[in-house]
């Protein structure tokens, strides 16, 4: 529909409209650039795929990436469940996961190539036709790899029903194949098949520690044609650790030794850990660091007696500087109320006991031979040495810079996107549900304000001018976000490291949960935090979260608050299956509504190529939308009426005389 502007309204956005006309200079442009947005406007929308806690468990997420949680199989299924038998489709999706690998297996086995080779690009077409079926050919050709680009639109665009272009088509199909292109050809169209099927990708958190491959994770994602990432407590100690706090460094090194997973940190990013092990392995050579053993059956790598024993003792030995450097944060900085967590200064080292709440333990383990009683946070001239080492090769990696630039520009502490809110952990709430304020520097923050005061200290610490004050303090703030009560990344009463290593009773190892974790669960109080941040509480808006496993296996569920509050923190890592009794939880958002995807453990990459495992997954319906939701409904298509509102206003202008249109 038209808009009639006045002279008066054009003539106050002449300025505007001058400089939209530098982009579209005749009245034929501003309306051919109109009709092209109202058509999208019409199309229906991208399909979202949101995914949460993965955890450095790269093949189980890479395979997600590439099966958009079922999605593709679910369309081969669509087109071809009348004319394929089912290991004919199977071996279809492993094809369109696994291009170059699953080439290899077939063209060993199959004798008659070229006829495989006509069959598949001719099967691969109508996937092609069908997922890009949504996107205008504009968007389809950006797409599109460059080598193929003419072939394949001439393909998508082609019908096969008319006999003459059935032909053309299969004149196409038989020069790529006799050209010898037909590998190259296949790589390219199941790799576009992968890319249009997901529109956009959103990872609620957490993609470091636990499992081997975040750097390769980060890999993917850095590549990845279009994501975002609201930052969880392990991508925000990280974050720390590669602005240089050093208590952030040795949090990160004791978790991958705790999991037995240095690959991240060697691997991937060249951290030097031969100063750590020499000092590991002289300084606790006679102590059998029993509380310090890797947890096996969590990393796929399989290590022999003697490099368990060795990361063993640099697991006890980076877990002693990481108390102390957590006391020298803690002491210089009162505003944080940690004090009780100066747990150093809690011990009888003579008697090998820790006094908390009024109450003796005795301690699992006693040798403290770097341990000053009477100074217990100074690190010792050797312990500071090996900090100023690895410091240096956290700071000095280009991989890990690359990764973190990639994680600032694609990331937020929370993102509202089509009704939904997105958010890792917590909105910490006071017992009656209204806002908790919190107290950073001189000003309280509560709510929304929280998330955007702590998202701007995250970017302080690491772009921030080195040795300013507000730098210094926002790295010490982003060691407080991954373990400080009050936080919406933790917002839990403590972090039980220490107790956890040194004390038996497990009533010590509890962590008192924000009130948030319980109040969520009600409608109300969803509701009150989407008002928060602009959302409009209805049927068809969710707070999405990630954070804390769901434990299907005790009967627990993702979706909570009437539906308000999805959850989608399943057990990605392997450290959790045990707890969830699954291998994670994802969310697809498509113009049909919401589909909850429900995963079991990943085999693995080899398994899914050579005998076509693909994850066993089950799909229920969160919510189902009686009117097919179009690019028109989303955010996208509020920002394009707002353009075409522009390009109405551009043609009003050049048609009333206020602008010449260009040669």
């Amino acid at each position: 529909m038209e808009h009639t502007f006045t002279f008066e309204e054009l003539s106050e956005d002449l300025r505007f409209l001058q400089l939209l006309s530098r982009s579209f200079p005749t009245i034929a442009d501003a309306s051919t650039e109109i009709i092209n947005l109202e058509a999208i406007l019409n199309l229906p929308k991208g399909t979202e795929h949101f995914l949460s806690d993965v955890h450095g468990e790269y093949e189980a997420f890479q395979h997600v990436l590439k099966n958009a949680s079922g999605t593709v199989k679910r369309k081969v299924n669509e087109i071809f469940a009348h004319s394929l038998r089912d290991k004919e489709m199977k071996d279809l999706c492993t094809l369109i996961y696994y291009p170059e690998e699953k080439l290899q297996l077939v063209k060993r086995r199959e004798r008659d190539i070229d006829d495989w080779y006509q069959i598949t690009l001719n099967r691969l077409v109508r996937v092609c036709q069908n997922v890009s079926s949504k996107y205008t050919r504009s968007k389809v050709r950006k797409a599109l790899p460059s080598d193929f680009s003419y072939i394949i639109q001439e393909l998508l665009h082609e019908s096969t029903i008319d006999p003459n272009k059935q032909a053309y088509t299969d004149a196409i199909i038989s020069t790529i194949i006799s050209t010898r292109r037909a590998d190259a050809f296949i790589v390219a169209m199941c790799q576009l098949i992968q890319r249009l099927t997901i529109d956009s990708l959103h990872i609620v958190g957490d993609i470091y520690d636990r499992g081997a491959g975040a750097h390769i994770i980060m890999d993917t994602l850095c590549d990845y044609h279009h994501f975002d990432i609201q930052w969880g407590n392990h991508d925000i100690l990280w974050m720390g650790a590669a602005s240089g706090n050093d208590a952030c460094i040795a949090n990160a090194i004791r978790t991958a030794l705790r999991y037995a997973n240095m690959a991240t940190l060697e691997d991937g990013y060249g951290i030097n850990f031969l100063p750590l092990a020499t000092f590991a392995m002289e300084t606790y050579k006679d102590d059998p660091c029993t509380q310090f053993q890797s947890r096996t059956g969590v990393s796929d790598e399989q290590f022999d007696e003697k490099t368990l024993r060795l990361f063993a003792q640099m697991h006890k030995a980076i877990a002693i500087i990481q108390f102390k450097l957590e006391g020298e944060i803690i002491k210089c900085r009162p505003e944080f109320h940690m004090e009780d967590r100066l747990l150093l200064d809690f011990i009888d080292y003579k008697r090998g006991v820790i006094r908390l709440n009024g109450k003796e333990y005795p301690l699992t383990d006693t040798h403290f031979p770097t341990i000053d009683p009477a100074d217990p946070y100074r690190l010792s001239p050797e312990e500071r040495d090996i900090m100023d080492k690895i410091h240096a090769s956290f700071i000095n990696s280009e991989k890990l810079r690359k990764h973190m630039h990639c994680l600032y520009a694609k990331g937020s502490m929370y993102l509202v996107t089509n009704g939904n809110l997105l958010f890792h952990a917590s909105i910490p709430l006071n017992e009656d549900g209204s806002f908790k304020h919190v107290r950073i520097g001189k000003k309280e923050y509560w709510g929304r304000k929280l998330l955007e005061k702590t998202d701007q200290l995250l970017r302080t610490a690491y772009f921030e001018v080195e040795g300013k004050p507000e730098k210094l303090f926002a790295q010490d703030y982003a060691w407080y976000l991954w373990c400080g009560p009050d936080t919406p990344s933790f917002d839990k009463s403590k972090m039980t490291t220490f107790e956890r290593y040194f004390i038996a009773d497990p009533e010590t190892h509890h962590e008192e949960k924000g009130f948030y974790y319980t109040l969520r669960n009600q409608q109300e109080v969803c509701d009150r935090i989407l008002q928060e941040f602009d959302v409009e509480p209805g049927p068809h808006t969710h707070i999405i979260n990630g954070h804390v496993p769901v434990k299907t296996i005790k009967g627990e569920t993702p979706v909570r608050a009437d539906g308000r509050l999805i959850v989608i923190d399943g057990g990605f890592s392997k450290a959790y299956q045990p707890e969830t009794g699954i291998a994670g939880y994802t969310l697809v958002y498509h113009s049909h509504g919401f589909q909850l995807v429900q995963h079991q453990p990943f085999e693995s990459r080899q398994k899914a190529i050579e005998e076509g495992q693909d994850i066993k997954s089950s799909t229920s319906l969160v919510e189902y939308a009686q009117n097919r939701v179009m690019v028109r409904d989303t955010d996208k298509g509020r920002e394009l009426r707002v353009q075409i509102k522009d390009l109405q206003k551009l043609l009003a202008a050049y048609r009333m005389g206020l602008l010449k249109e260009k040669e």
